[in-house]
């Protein structure tokens, strides 16, 4: 962590309104260290957010920066065109007083802030369908919004992220370098997903086929990336858009119902405790789809049920990946964190595949009643 006094000169540095007040460390997400800054200006109090980028995982932070400054504005300017308010519809970088939207410290940290959106709250878990309903139209407004945001424009910000045959070769040099020596304890989870490999193509296929196309996705669509209104729990808008580059659709969807349909935890110790809940698919389908049945291909909606799998098969093996590798990824609290992150998305898997002919009785259900 940065100590105050670094600290300090990076809160002169951005062009935060008022006087400093105190900073608190965020203790959320895996990736990049996180801190809230409170200010007062003329008596009111206010709040942001400084945050330095992980370098050694976004390697072209400047690209990355690029992309939130362009998408964010897109996002910004449909909004107000829709007559709706902008204030909360998408984070807002605050420059340094250069007017930089990134700053790089005497060590080479890259360092950028936002305001804070207040009155908002976000989910680790969906307690009810009405809430993974409201999860999925937000996913399609995000996706539609962004529909005609120039793809190829934007920056690839972590090579091959969802591409789930380069996860599948990473996850299988994991295992043959075996660096942490851990493989032989683990061999009925590497052999899961060994007799999946050829299902690792699924989507790939299809994008080299044409009949996916690549869109803007966020591309960590987890249910608390979603800001919501803490008194109405309507949706405000999608945060950490590191990730947002071209991608599938599926994607999106795929790994939205692999965290917020799982009945547990993404660290569960007790597999007896995991299964999907097909109810949080189908209310989940039928929020996304009110906003994409009509832009997404035939073969889009065929594979959302399949995509759903393939995330979770492909968040299992990033999990076992790192736990092979010495964790030198995903962030810990145990020895044994990242194993069980895997097992539990594993678990996932098998019980969506018993689940499968009834997730797509589900899709023709929606895609029937929307006609």
């Amino acid at each position: 962590m940065t100590d105050n006094r670094d600290l300090s000169k990076l809160i002169k540095t951005f062009d935060f309104a008022g006087d400093n007040i105190s900073s608190t460390v965020l203790k959320r997400g895996h990736i990049n260290e996180t801190y809230i800054i409170s200010n007062t200006n003329n008596g009111n109090n206010v709040r942001y957010i400084l945050q330095r980028i992980n370098t050694s995982i976004f390697k072209d932070p400047v690209g990355l920066m690029e992309n939130v400054k362009g998408v964010t504005e897109h996002i910004r300017r449909v909004t107000e065109q829709k007559g709706k308010e902008t204030c909360r519809c998408t984070l807002n970088i605050i420059p340094t007083k250069d007017g930089a939207i990134y700053y790089f410290d005497d060590d080479g940290g890259c360092w950028r802030a936002y305001d804070y959106i207040e009155d908002s709250v976000s989910y680790d878990t969906a307690s009810n369908t009405g809430l993974m309903y409201k999860a999925g139209v937000a996913l399609g407004d995000f996706q539609q919004i962004l529909a005609e945001y120039p793809a190829d424009t934007l920056s690839e910000t972590i090579a091959n992220f969802h591409n789930t045959v380069s996860r599948y070769c990473d996850f299988d040099k994991a295992v043959c370098d075996d660096v942490a020596n851990r493989a032989s304890s683990v061999k009925q989870e590497i052999d899961f997903i060994r007799t999946r490999k050829d299902f690792c193509g699924i989507i790939i296929d299809e994008i080299q086929k044409g009949t996916v196309p690549l869109r803007v996705t966020h591309n960590d669509t987890k249910l608390n990336n979603i800001l919501m209104d803490s008194e109405t729990d309507d949706v405000l808008c999608f945060v950490d858009l590191d990730t947002v580059m071209p991608g599938s659709a599926l994607y999106d969807f795929g790994d939205s119902i692999r965290f917020a349909a799982s009945s547990a935890a993404e660290d569960e110790k007790d597999l007896n405790k995991v299964w999907m809940k097909l109810d949080y698919f189908e209310a989940y389908a039928k929020g996304y789809l009110s906003k994409m049945s009509k832009a997404l291909t035939p073969m889009e909606i065929r594979l959302l049920p399949e995509s759903c799998i393939l995330l979770t098969l492909e968040c299992g093996m990033r999990f076992l990946a790192d736990y092979l590798a010495g964790d030198v990824y995903f962030g810990i609290h145990y020895p044994e964190h990242n194993l069980d992150r895997a097992r539990t998305q594993l678990k996932l898997v098998a019980d969506m595949e018993s689940k499968l002919d009834k997730m797509h009785d589900v899709i023709d259900s929606i895609i029937a009643e929307l006609g």
